[in-house]
């Protein structure tokens, strides 16, 4: 496989998006400004194939076939990491709530012990030291 950045950096690739802007900027785009270069790309690309009779693909074809490449990898990376954070945040709601029930029947299980039981369970400040 072909490493697309390292030849979009040595060739210097820019993408038209509010000016222009590097490879390197793409990662600090939004996923909705993301795909509106995608879209761009993707139709400049249907108007260059669509106007050509020449089956050799162009130098300029080959780069704008890059670009997409390398704004769909950028992508795919920003929403795996999205779905990650998701995925982290699920778990750790799901573990506080684990542990509040462990709280409760814990507190539960104290609050059925016998007085003397809870007296015997206590334990004096001389001890811990």
């Amino acid at each position: 496989m072909r490493d697309l950045f390292k030849i979009a950096t040595k060739k210097k690739y820019r993408f038209n998006y509010k000016g222009v802007i590097g490879v390197e900027d793409l990662w600090d785009l939004s996923l909705e400004d993301l795909d509106k270069i995608y879209r761009n790309l993707k139709s400049e690309q249907r108007k260059q194939t669509d106007d050509s009779l020449l089956k050799e693909p162009t130098k300029k074809n080959v780069e704008l076939y890059d670009k997409v490449e390398i704004v769909r990898i950028v992508a795919e990376d920003k929403l795996a990491a999205k779905e990650k954070a998701i995925s982290r945040a699920e778990t750790k709601a799901k573990n506080r709530r684990i542990l509040e029930l462990v709280q409760e029947k814990q507190d539960a299980a104290l609050k059925e012990k016998s007085i003397e039981e809870l007296k015997a369970m206590l334990v004096s400040d001389d001890e811990e030291e």
